[in-house]
């Protein structure tokens, strides 16, 4: 039996692939490394625009693409990393959150008021400080516990590093929630109605 795909699943197909392309892309950026073993990138910020944009379905499965890409061995995230071994390496949690953290943002935007470009951008604010940076964090967190062996205030303290770089992430995100919102009204933002 075939079944046709309507414009509406090629057009959210397509969504996903670019967003997972996007995370490549980010990937291009240079990281900062740290002696902790994490480095920070900007991948952070695809992470919370997937959910922004896409919703918690679409922005978890962009994630879910882009880490099997990874797994599959291609040099996608900063300094050229892919393969196995860097879900074994102290940023494992991280990289394992990413398609967590979307699905948080994705389901907290569907939720928030986004009646006007402002609305949209401040409750893109809040869903990817919630997503993008609370659980994508928790479970960083576990991961600094579980691969790098870190006690966990120690790992707490380790990931503290990061959350003054991410907030600033959640503004970049809510400016471009903002723009999209005055360009695209009629935009589907956490996929509400999608």
């Amino acid at each position: 039996m075939k079944t046709a795909i309507t414009r509406r699943q090629s057009e959210s197909m397509a969504l996903v692939g670019l967003f997972a392309a996007l995370m490549a892309v980010m990937g291009l950026i240079p990281k900062i490394d740290l002696p902790l073993g994490v480095p920070i990138t900007i991948q952070s910020l695809g992470v919370m625009l997937a959910g922004c944009l896409l919703g918690p379905k679409r922005g978890l499965q962009a994630m879910v693409i882009f880490l099997l890409a990874v797994a599959a061995g291609l040099p996608l995230l900063p300094g050229g990393r892919g393969g196995l071994g860097v879900f074994f390496a102290p940023s494992a949690g991280y990289l394992l959150g990413y398609a967590v953290a979307a699905g948080v943002t994705g389901l907290l935007m569907g939720r928030l008021p986004h009646s006007t470009p402002l609305r949209a951008a401040g409750s893109a604010f809040v869903a990817s400080a919630l997503g993008g940076v609370v659980a994508l964090h928790a479970i960083g967190i576990v991961g600094l516990v579980l691969v790098a062996k870190m006690g966990w205030m120690q790992a707490l303290m380790v990931d503290l590093v990061f959350v003054p770089g991410d907030l600033i992430k959640c503004v970049l995100c809510a400016l471009v929630v903002h723009t999209v919102a005055k360009a695209l009204p009629d935009w589907r933002f956490g996929g509400r109605n999608a």
